[in-house]
């Protein structure tokens, strides 16, 4: 596997929840979480990731 670079979020505070993002070769971007970011990455494409990126975005609904 290529070795990947994480890039923190940029909505984190100083703490251990932070996302941290990256992408390989391939384009398939990971997502893991810093407080032990070897134990579970998420895989997907990148128009999921848009999508889930665009959902939390919109307006929460009552």
């Amino acid at each position: 596997m290529t070795k990947l670079t994480w890039q923190k979020s940029s909505y984190c505070q100083e703490g251990n929840s932070c996302v941290h993002i990256a992408t390989d070769p391939t384009g398939t971007v990971h997502l893991t979480e810093s407080s032990d970011p070897t134990a579970a990455i998420l895989s997907t494409t990148p128009n999921a990731f848009a999508a889930l990126i665009r959902t939390a975005k919109e307006p929460r609904r009552a």
